[in-house]
C-alpha cells in the first residue's frame, strides 16, 4: 500500500473502489502494515466500494430526521419484478417470449443511462422500436416508483448526492477514489456534490512497478490454462508468501475448465471418490449459480415435484439426493428402488404416481415413503391458489421441510454457507410483496428459480496466494507474479457489445466503453499498460489454434518480446500411480469356472448372451451387471409382445384344438379374446400401475383382440392339430448348464408331429437360428433339451397385416408356405433336418460348456452391430480396445 494513502487513512480519510475486489485487497494491506508496525490495534480502515459507500450514507439519512423525506430503496430482485410486470402489461411487451430476460436487459439499460447521464439525451435521438420500447417502460417505470416513492440502486447515488449537503448527512473529512480506471459522470456528480459539502476528495492509484515482462504463445487454450496452471504452483513453491494472480478475460465463459485444470495441477488426486475437500492454493474472483449447487438444486427438484409434474430423470435424482431424510439410511435400498422404478415409472411423473409407485414397490424406504405423502397432503392444502410471495416463501420453506431438507449427515463448509444464501435468497423472495400481487405456485417457484441463477455465490475460503481474476478485477491490485492469458488478435480488445435498449450512437457519443470498437480499444489499451506495470513479472499468453482457427497475438501485446517459460512438470495422479511399481501387460479372458451341473438365471438368455459375446453372457450371468432402463411412454415394443403372448396363450388354453377353432361361434370367440385381453392389460397394470389408465386400457384391449382373431385366422390355414402346452417352464441341461425355461407353446399334429413355436410381433428370420453363433437360439435348446422328436421349429409372426409363420421344418406339409428344410434356401449350410438337430446340438454344448468353463472373452459376434443396443459397454470398454488395437496397428 502506498504510505501516503495508509497515512490519509490513519488520519480518519476514507477510501472508495470501485468493486469489492479491490476495497478488500486495500484492507489486507492496511492491517498488514499495521501488523508489521508492531500495534496491537487500531480502528478498521475506513474503505468501501462506491456502491457500498453510497449505501452507508442513505443507510444513515434513514436513522436522521431527513428519512420521512428519503423514498424507499428497492432491493435488486424487487427492481427486476417490477420491470418484469410493466413490460408484461405494456403493448410492446406482449409479443415477446422472454419477458425475464427482456427485462434484465432493460434494467441494464437503466443503470447504463443513470451511469452516464443518457436519459435526458434519449429524446433527442433518432429510435428504432427497441429503444422506443425501452422509453415507453422506464417512463413507466419511473412513473410507478415515484407513486409509491420507492428509488433503486441506478438512482441512489443521485438520491444521496442531492442532500449531502445536509448536516444531518455523515460525512468523512476526506475521501480518496482510489484504482478507478473510469470515474462515470455520475459518480463524478456525486464526488462533486461531496466536496461542495466540505470534504476534501481526491484521486489516486496505486504506483507503477517496474518488473521482467515476456509474451507466450500456447497451442490452444487447454495448454495456455495447464502451464498458467503450472507457472502459478512453480511461483508458489519457490516463494510461498508470493502474491500471485492469473487474468482470465470471459472468466465466466472458462470458469469451469479453470477450475478443473488448475485443481488437478495443484491437487492431482483433488477428485478422486471419498477424499475430502482440500483448501486449494487458488481461488477464482467469479462465483456460480447458486442454482447449480448441489444442495440448492434438490431443494428445486423437491419443488418442481411438489407442483404439476416433473420429468422421472429429474425425480429420480431427487429421490437418490442426500439432502433428503434418510438419505443415508436408506442409501442402497433408495438405489434400488430407483432401479425398480425406470421399469415402471412414465417418462414425466406427478407427485401421486411417484407416491403410488412407492407404495406399491414397499421397498423398505420407510421414511422417503413418509416423506413422499406428507409432501402430498401439504400440496392439497398449502400449494393451490394465489398468495403473495411472503406467504409462498413460507409455504416453501415448510415444505421443504417435511421431507427434511438439508438432511441427516452433517454439512460441509461449502455446503453449510449455500444453505445460508439460500435462506437470503428465499427472504429476498418474501419481500417482493412490495412491488408483486398474488401470484400461482407454479410462477413464484418460477421465479425464486431465477432469483437463484442470478445470485452468483462463492463459498468463502481462507485467504490463499493465487488469484484467478476477470479482465477488471486486477485495476489498482500489486502482485510478485502475474499471467494474463486468452489475449489473441481475435479476442483482446474486446469486441463492442452495446445495450440494445439504447441508441448505439448516443453510446458512443457519451463515451461509453462497451458501445464502440474505439471505447472497447481505448479500454483494452488502458487496461494493458496497468497490467505492465503492477507486478514484478507479467506473462502474456495467447493460443495459436482454437478447433479449425488460428490466431496470433493482439496488437496491444506484440512489442512485449517472446520468449520461453522454463516450467517443471507436475505429475499428474495417473503418471504417479504408473511410476509406483512395474506395470505388467496381459489379457485375462478366464473367469472362474462354475461347479457341475450349475444352475444359472436367465434362462435361454445366458446361451444368447454367450453367442454374441462371452463377456456379455459373464457380465449380465455372473456378476449381475445390466444398464439401468430408461422408463418410456406407455408401451415399448418388448411389453406389446408380452400383452399378444398372454392373450394367445389364454385363448389356446381354452381351444386346445384346430377343431375346437373352427367349431366356436363368432360372438363366442369375440368374448374369449375379450376376457383374455381384459386379463392380459389388467395383468401388465399390477406391474406398472400408471400404465394404460382411463380409455387407454380400452383401446388397448380391442386391439389386443383383434391382433387375436387375426392371428387365429392364419392359423385355420392349417392342418389339424392339438396345443399341448402354452407358456410351459422346462427345464433344461445342456453342456453342464441347467436352465430353467418357459416355451411358448407346444403343438402336435394329428398325425403325431410336434412344432416348437415362439411368438414374435416384430421381424424374425428362421436363419438366425444356424450358424455356430445363432442370435436365436432358444427354439433349437427346446428341441435339443425337451423335444428331441420335434418335426419342426418356427416364428409365429403376430403382425397385424403380415401374420405368417417363418419356420425350418423337416417336412413341407406341417405350416403354411413353409418348405421342407432340404428344399428350402438353407439347405447349402445343412443337408436335411437331421443334420440341423446335430449341429445344434454340438453349437449349444459348446456355447454352454464355453460359459461354465469361464470364457469371458470380449468377442462381438459382429462388431459394431452386437454391441450397439448391449447395456455392458462401459464394463468391457469395447471401443477403448479398438482404438488401442488401431494404434498398435498404426505403429
Amino acid at each position: 500500500m502506498r504510505p501516503d494513502l495508509a497515512q490519509q487513512i490513519e488520519a480518519g480519510c476514507a477510501v472508495v473502489t470501485p468493486n469489492r475486489r479491490l476495497a478488500a485487497y486495500l484492507k489486507h494491506e492496511y492491517d498488514a502494515r499495521q501488523t508489521q508496525a508492531g500495534k496491537p490495534a487500531w480502528p478498521t480502515a475506513d474503505i468501501l466500494p462506491f456502491s457500498a459507500f453510497v449505501e452507508r450514507a442513505y443507510g444513515d439519512a434513514l436513522y436522521s430526521s431527513q428519512a420521512a423525506g428519503l423514498p424507499i430503496l428497492l432491493a435488486p430482485a424487487q427492481e427486476l419484478a417490477l420491470w418484469e410486470t410493466i413490460i408484461r402489461e405494456s403493448e410492446s411487451g406482449k409479443p415477446l417470449l422472454a419477458i425475464p430476460e427482456a427485462a434484465a436487459r432493460a434494467r441494464d439499460a437503466w443503470q447504463l443511462a443513470h451511469a452516464w447521464g443518457l436519459l435526458p439525451r434519449l429524446g433527442k435521438m433518432p429510435l428504432n422500436d427497441d429503444v422506443r420500447a425501452f422509453r415507453e417502460w422506464a417512463q413507466r417505470y419511473e412513473a410507478v416508483t415515484r407513486r409509491e416513492r420507492h428509488t433503486d440502486g441506478a438512482r441512489l447515488a443521485d438520491v444521496v448526492a442531492s442532500r449531502l449537503a445536509s448536516p444531518e448527512f455523515r460525512k468523512p473529512p476526506s475521501l480518496v477514489h482510489y484504482g478507478f480506471d473510469l470515474v462515470m459522470p455520475q459518480q463524478a456528480v456525486f464526488f462533486q456534490a461531496l466536496a461542495a459539502a466540505g470534504c476534501e476528495v481526491a484521486g489516486a492509484g496505486p504506483h507503477p512497478r517496474g518488473g521482467e515482462h515476456v509474451r507466450v504463445a500456447c497451442a490452444d487454450s487447454e495448454e495456455e490454462m495447464r502451464r498458467a496452471a503450472a507457472w502459478a504452483r512453480a511461483r508458489l513453491e519457490a516463494n510461498s508468501a508470493a502474491r500471485i494472480a492469473v487474468v482470465v478475460p470471459e472468466l465466466a465463459k472458462h470458469r469451469n475448465a479453470i477450475q478443473r485444470i488448475f485443481s488437478s495441477v495443484m491437487e492431482p488426486d483433488y477428485a478422486l471418490p471419498g477424499r475430502r475437500h482440500p483448501v486449494l492454493p487458488f481461488n477464482i474472483s467469479l462465483g456460480e449459480a447458486l442454482n447449480s449447487y448441489p444442495l440448492v438444486n434438490a431443494a428445486f427438484l423437491a419443488l418442481e415435484l411438489a407442483g404439476r409434474e416433473i420429468d422421472f430423470e429429474r425425480a429420480s435424482r431427487l429421490i437418490r439426493s442426500p439432502f433428503l431424510a434418510g438419505a443415508e439410511a436408506e442409501m442402497a435400498r433408495r438405489a434400488r428402488l430407483d432401479a425398480w422404478l425406470r421399469e415402471r415409472a412414465e417418462p414425466v411423473v406427478t407427485l401421486d404416481r411417484l407416491l403410488a409407485l412407492v407404495m406399491h414397490e414397499n421397498a423398505g424406504c420407510p421414511v422417503l415413503a413418509r416423506q413422499l405423502a406428507a409432501l402430498a397432503e401439504f400440496r392439497k392444502s398449502r400449494l393451490f391458489g394465489g398468495q403473495l410471495p411472503s406467504a409462498w416463501a413460507r409455504a416453501i420453506s415448510e415444505a421443504l421441510a417435511l421431507i427434511g431438507f438439508p438432511g441427516e449427515r452433517g454439512l460441509d463448509s461449502a455446503e453449510f454457507q449455500a444453505l445460508a444464501k439460500w435462506h437470503e435468497v428465499v427472504a429476498d423472495f418474501a419481500a417482493l410483496d412490495r412491488v408483486l400481487p398474488r401470484t400461482g405456485y407454479t410462477d413464484a417457484v418460477s421465479r425464486l428459480r431465477r432469483m437463484a441463477a442470478d445470485a452468483l455465490f462463492q463459498p468463502e475460503t481462507p485467504d490463499v496466494p493465487i488469484q484467478v481474476l476477470g479482465e477488471l478485477e486486477a485495476t489498482g491490485m500489486k502482485f510478485d507474479h502475474l499471467w494474463v492469458m486468452g489475449l489473441s488478435d481475435e479476442t483482446w480488445p474486446r469486441a463492442p457489445h452495446p445495450n440494445p435498449f439504447l441508441p448505439a450512437e448516443l453510446q458512443r457519443a457519451a463515451g461509453v466503453p462497451q458501445g464502440s470498437a474505439t471505447g472497447m480499444l481505448e479500454l483494452a489499451r488502458r487496461l494493458t499498460g496497468e497490467w505492465l506495470a503492477c507486478a514484478g513479472e507479467v506473462v502474456l499468453s495467447h493460443p495459436l489454434h482454437e478447433d479449425d482457427r488460428e490466431f496470433k497475438p493482439s496488437p496491444l501485446i506484440v512489442a512485449v518480446p517472446e520468449g520461453a517459460l522454463a516450467l517443471p512438470e507436475f505429475a499428474t495422479y495417473r503418471s504417479a500411480v504408473h511410476d509406483l511399481r512395474q506395470i505388467g501387460h496381459g489379457e485375462d479372458t478366464q473367469a472362474p469356472a462354475l461347479g457341475a451341473a450349475a444352475l444359472v438365471g436367465g434362462g435361454t438368455m445366458v446361451i444368447r448372451d454367450q453367442a454374441a459375446c462371452p463377456f456379455r453372457a459373464f457380465a449380465r450371468h455372473r456378476v449381475g451387471g445390466e444398464g439401468l432402463k430408461s422408463p418410456h411412454a406407455g408401451l415399448d415394443a418388448m411389453e406389446r409382445g408380452t400383452l399378444a403372448h398372454r392373450v394367445l396363450a389364454h385363448a389356446w388354453s381354452q381351444l386346445k384344438t384346430r377343431s375346437a377353432l373352427d367349431a366356436i361361434a363368432d360372438a363366442d370367440l369375440d368374448a374369449l379374446l375379450a376376457r383374455a385381453a381384459e386379463d392380459a392389460v389388467a395383468r401388465i397394470r399390477r406391474e406398472r400401475p400408471t400404465v394404460l389408465s382411463g380409455r387407454f386400457a380400452g383401446i388397448e384391449r380391442r386391439r389386443l383382440a383383434r391382433l387375436a382373431r387375426e392371428w387365429l385366422e392364419q392359423e385355420k390355414q392349417r392342418g389339424g392339430f392339438t396345443v399341448l402346452a402354452t407358456e410351459d417352464k422346462r427345464r433344461i441341461e445342456i453342456g453342464g448348464l441347467t436352465l430353467n425355461a418357459r416355451l411358448d407353446r407346444i403343438d402336435e399334429t394329428d398325425d403325431g408331429r410336434r412344432i416348437v413355436i415362439d411368438y414374435k410381433t416384430g421381424k424374425a428370420s428362421p436363419g438366425t437360428m444356424l450358424g455356430e453363433r445363432p442370435d436365436e437360439p432358444q427354439l433349437p435348446l427346446y428341441v435339443i433339451g425337451t423335444e428331441p422328436d420335434a418335426a419342426a421349429v418356427a416364428f409365429a409372426l403376430v403382425k397385424a397385416g403380415e401374420m405368417s409363420f417363418s419356420a425350418l421344418a423337416r417336412d413341407e406339409d406341417l405350416l403354411p408356405d413353409t418348405k421342407a428344410f432340404s428344399e428350402s434356401r438353407y439347405r447349402d449350410r445343412h443337408g436335411s433336418w437331421q443334420e440341423v438337430v446335430a449341429a445344434w446340438r454340438a453349437d449349444l454344448a459348446r456355447i454352454s460348456a464355453g460359459f461354465v468353463a469361464g470364457d469371458a472373452a470380449v468377442d462381438p459376434k459382429q462388431y459394431p452391430n452386437t454391441c450397439r443396443y448391449c447395456d455392458v459397454k462401459p464394463f468391457c470398454r469395447i471401443y477403448e480396445r479398438l482404438e488401442n488395437a488401431i494404434e498398435e496397428d498404426a505403429e
